[in-house]
């Protein structure tokens, strides 16, 4: 056996399964005492900086400079006691992860030490804003970018530093992250919806969206993954036959959690505790050493923070158990992939989750205007919905058979799926009788509609799941951000339509009742093509979709020209999510990212099949040839017969060590005769045809090598060990 690979395996079988973050008593117990809540913040500043801050968390209202170096003291006290030395902005650049620079609580003056902690730190950070992806908006000699504070989600402790939940911008105010735009997008939702729900209720002054984020992630013995240079550079394995047994039993999922396993989930279970995630499920998923943890939902901005802080704290906490978690969409070829489910609804300040049917005439006929408006929305923009979630990472499991389809569908359930067919087949709508909204005959025609009497469809990218819709088509490694920020802007568009609408046919006349109705009926009508109740995986729905006029994702750097269309455009900027240049910025950058992250991978299959695959290959050539010439001295003209099964390996062997060297060679000419393509664009587009073929032809090889070379000269961990450590 390979040196490389035997003391890898040897390691691995030596790691142990015990715990290393017990924490005495009930989680109650010490949940949240990483996180400066609003609770303890009394118990820090003064009750003027303290309504400050709540005025900020709670209205959105800009935080007073004049309190900032009260509230910037009290936190940094907070802080103290909890051990910390220094602070940082954490902030989430355009890069899918998080960026921060920590900055020490200890001063100097007059030979003397002191902490502190200014309102001016607090509020406002200087990162340099070179080196992150900016899309032209910035020059690289450009440095100068700013972190500034968001309220909004609440600061935590994480290794002795204050850690400072920000948003990220350029000198000259353009968003380089993900947080800004998905606050703009909040906050334009929420005047929409706010809008809508005074036609039922005047007292609705607010809206929000909820967050639950379900998170899927794979596991691999830390010496394992570094002995596989494509797991440790690319997150994936670019070569690796597939194993004979892997997830066709279908015996992980929901299968009793391994001991090493559970004692991980344990320990970073209790450390998320400390952040406040209040996690709630954990459980394995189809592939083998694939599992999958989820929260209870919360308000969508700290939902997000809480994601990308869970993905860091589970790296941390794996690294103590030998392990390494990889959130890769596509880690391993013919198992599933892994995503992350986003569980979305919209909440009144009075408390009423607006996409949760009622039990009476107004309540459905609210619930009614809010479901069609986010029908029309993704139906409008389904395109632009599905390329949010087209990356390299995610195109390999795009379409193939797992969750989620390239094409986007909404899924409505039996019952409600047979309330909008009746909605959309009656003639003009009823007037209301003693103009009650309870007495509507329309609205009295429609079943009771309980929160659960829908069943689950895997199969959709975005489902109705009773009380939310469930965006299936998340990437696991995606900063879920950059997906909802778009889904925010989509809806709040369609619901200032539906509003505008409303009124327009109540100025004409209508009753108010009568012109909602109206106004659901339109929007459902001009949105069935979106909705769909089947199998989303099959070849019927494929072609069904295209004749329904609905777009398919075929290719990612395709995909990324609906930023360019006039729709998209008009929808951002209308909005003030994103401006004109802040479109484009983002549109270079995915190009950008996509031709780096395929180079990566097409120079790293070809360094493993030049300097691992080939070697392994000749060594094993040798062998044979040896045992052929000695055969023959032995059995001289027989040992052809009798050397006939050695020879046909020798020879498919060598006709694959032929394929691998020609077409790394072509791989590497596909690589710089796209690299001399200027326009960004226009260079991924070759990488995602040109490139990425060539690597799929090497792979092909490699991997029929790996079935025929001697299992103790391979010198790369395989599936089977991979996925059953």
């Amino acid at each position: 056996m390979a040196t490389f690979r035997e003391r890898a395996l040897n390691e691995a079988s030596s790691h142990n399964t015990g715990r290393y973050y017990v924490e005495e008593g009930p989680v109650s117990g010490y949940f949240g005492q990483n996180v400066l809540d609003l609770d303890k913040m009394r118990g820090y500043m003064s009750q003027k900086a303290y309504e400050a801050v709540l005025a900020s968390v709670q209205y959105g209202a800009k935080l007073d400079r004049s309190v900032s170096d009260e509230i910037a003291a009290g936190m940094m006290a907070w802080a103290i006691e909890m051990g910390a030395t220094h602070y940082t902005h954490l902030f989430h650049p355009l890069t899918d992860s998080t960026a921060e620079k920590h900055e020490a609580f200890i001063k100097f003056k007059d030979g003397q030490a002191f902490e502190k902690f200014s309102g001016s730190a607090l509020v406002q950070q200087e990162p340099d804003a070179s080196s992150f992806p900016t899309g032209g908006l910035r020059n690289t000699f450009e440095a100068r970018g700013y972190s500034a504070w968001d309220p909004s989600s609440p600061v935590f402790l994480m290794d002795g530093t204050l850690c400072i939940p920000s948003v990220f911008v350029s000198y000259t105010g353009e968003a380089l992250d993900t947080k800004a735009p998905n606050l703009k997008s909040l906050h334009a939702l929420s005047e929409a919806a706010s809008k809508v729900c005074r036609l039922f209720d005047e007292n609705v002054s607010s809206v929000k969206v909820n967050l639950g984020i379900e998170q899927e992630y794979f596991l691999v013995d830390e010496s394992l993954y570094n002995s596989r240079p494509d797991l440790m550079l690319c997150g994936r394995t670019v070569i690796g036959h597939t194993s004979a047994k892997d997830q066709q039993l279908e015996d992980h999922y929901f299968g009793a959690i391994p001991s090493r396993v559970s004692s991980f989930m344990k320990d970073f279970e209790t450390e998320a505790y400390k952040l406040g995630i209040l996690l709630q499920t954990r459980h394995n998923e189809v592939a083998p050493n694939q599992f999958e943890c989820a929260p209870v939902f919360c308000e969508a901005t700290k939902a997000i923070d809480q994601n990308m802080m869970l993905m860091i704290v589970m790296q941390k906490v794996a690294e103590r158990h030998r392990l390494k978690v990889i959130f890769h969409e596509k880690p391993f070829d013919g198992v599933n992939g892994s995503g992350k489910h986003c569980n979305w609804s919209i909440m009144t300040d009075t408390g009423v989750n607006l996409l949760s049917p009622g039990s009476t005439p107004t309540k459905n006929l609210q619930f009614l205007s809010f479901y069609a408006s986010v029908v029309k929305a993704v139906h409008r923009h389904h395109y632009l919905l599905m390329t949010t979630v087209a990356s390299l990472s995610n195109s390999y499991r795009l379409g193939g058979g797992e969750a989620p389809p390239a094409v986007m569908s909404v899924f409505s359930g039996s019952t409600l799926y047979g309330v909008f067919e009746s909605i959309l087949n009656m003639g003009a709508v009823n007037e209301p009788e003693a103009n009650s909204l309870e007495s509507i005959k329309i609205v009295n025609s429609i079943p009771e509609i309980f929160p659960d009497n829908t069943d689950r469809n895997r199969t959709s990218p975005f489902a109705f799941t009773g009380n939310r819709f469930e965006f299936r088509a998340v990437g696991s490694s995606q900063n879920v951000a950059s997906a909802v920020f778009v889904l925010n802007s989509v809806v709040a568009e369609s619901l200032n339509e539906f509003h505008d609408a409303v009124l327009a046919l109540e100025n004409s006349g209508e009753s108010r009742s009568a012109a909602v109705m109206a106004v659901v009926r339109q929007f459902l009508s001009e949105s069935r093509d979106i909705m769909f109740e089947g199998n989303g995986y099959s070849k019927e729905w494929e072609k069904e979709a295209e004749s329904r006029g609905l777009r398919a994702i075929r290719n990612v750097p395709e995909a990324f020209e609906v930023y360019h269309e006039e729709a998209t455009v008009r929808m951002f900027d209308g909005l003030d999510v994103l401006a004109p240049n802040e479109i484009e910025a983002r549109f270079e950058i995915f190009n950008e990212t996509y031709v780096k992250k395929l180079q990566i991978e097409a120079r790293v299959i070809g360094d493993m099949c030049l300097n691992h695959v080939i070697p392994a290959a000749v060594k094993y050539q040798n062998i044979l040839i040896e045992n052929i010439k000695g055969m023959k001295e032995i059995f001289g003209e027989e040992s052809s017969v009798l050397c006939a099964s050695e020879i046909d390996t020798l020879k498919k062997i060598s006709m694959y060590v032929n394929r691998i060297s020609a077409d790394v060679d072509a791989l590497v000419e596909a690589r710089k005769k796209a690299n001399r393509i200027e326009d960004i664009a226009e260079r991924a587009k070759v990488y995602s045809y040109d490139v990425k073929s060539m690597m799929e032809k090497v792979r092909d090889s490699a991997d029929n090598l790996e079935m025929l070379i001697d299992d103790e000269m391979w010198p790369l961990p395989k599936y089977r060990e991979l996925l059953f450590f």
